[in-house]
């Protein structure tokens, strides 16, 4: 199974919404045939709890345009790591330092990575 057209948009928006806050290394997951909660994973980390903060607004922002709207979302109080699950995708914004510590993309190793275009990856600083 792989990850339906709706999620891979959704999951697109919401990499670029990061990008464009200067969030570091995007990357999306296609968990959908590890899970059946949810197609993709993105993954993007801020440099201080404030940057996460903003990318997750941003996040919110970009998806509600695409009329998505979060079922549930964790940990914006800390700053540190949040979680926001929209069902199609869920989206991780975690502190650089915890990114490094829980490394979700090795939890993660055996799902494929979703292609993003360049300009979502250059512009994270994850070139």
């Amino acid at each position: 199974m792989t990850a339906s057209e709706r999620s891979l948009e959704l999951a697109l928006a919401a990499a670029r919404a990061a990008a464009d806050l200067k969030a570091d290394e995007i990357i999306a997951l296609d968990v959908s045939a590890q899970l059946v909660l949810t197609d993709v994973f993105v993954v993007a980390s801020g440099t201080n709890e404030r940057q996460v903060g903003a990318i997750v607004d941003a996040v919110e922002e970009a998806l509600h345009k695409l009329g998505a709207k979060p079922l549930r979302r964790e940990g914006k109080a800390e700053g540190r790591w949040v979680l926001i699950d929209f069902n199609d995708i869920v989206v991780h914004v975690q502190h650089a330092e915890d990114r490094e510590f829980y490394a979700l993309e090795r939890l993660w190793k055996d799902c494929p990575v979703v292609p993003l275009p360049d300009d979502v990856v250059s512009g994270s600083g994850a070139a």
